[in-house]
């Protein structure tokens, strides 16, 4: 493995290339070989470096009436769903499995697997790839960095897709009567 993706603490470009093509070309690997060293500066920059790329390609191609807003709502919006949905399996694991896991691999898991997502989900209609992708990378990262297995992994990615779902449904009548 190379020595960038076990760096000691810091992160780089160089950090970012390399994990990202390494995502990209043997995601289980990747998450198998990821190291325990990982902290939440590699991938929360890793989440970051995608989201200001992923913010950027959609203010330089889509018109919009304002987009210091849009950008600021749609950066915000990737790295806090990535928050919330790590934060959710978290929880979802400690209920389940006991504390086993520590949130710092879980969240490490659904950074990098949401900044690979991120790269294309700018492009309309890319959400029908890139959403089912990066859950795909998800349940790789849990049963592989993490030692979840499996089935386990599935049950904590349905659970917490069920959970989001049902949230932002529930938000549907108070945003809409508010239009």
């Amino acid at each position: 493995m190379d020595a960038t993706i076990h760096p000691n603490g810091r992160f780089s470009v160089r950090y970012y290339f390399v994990a990202l093509s390494k995502i990209l070309g043997t995601p289980n690997s990747f998450f198998k070989e990821l190291s325990d060293a990982t902290g939440f500066k590699q991938s929360m920059g890793f989440l970051l470096v995608s989201a200001i790329f992923s913010t950027t390609a959609l203010l330089l191609t889509q018109p919009l009436e304002n987009p210091l807003l849009t950008g600021g709502i749609y950066f915000v919006n990737a790295v806090g769903m990535t928050v919330i949905a790590a934060g959710l399996g978290y929880m979802m694991v400690t209920m389940f499995a006991g504390p086993k896991v520590s949130f710092r691999r879980i969240f490490g898991v659904y950074a990098f697997a949401s900044g690979v997502a991120l790269l294309a989900s700018w492009i309309p209609l890319f959400v029908w790839i890139t959403e089912p992708w990066k859950w795909i990378l998800i349940g790789m990262g849990l049963a592989k960095y993490c030692g979840l297995g499996w089935r386990f992994s599935i049950f904590v990615i349905l659970i917490s897709i069920t959970v989001i779902s049902l949230f932002f449904w529930s938000l549907l009548p108070v945003m809409s009567s508010n239009m």
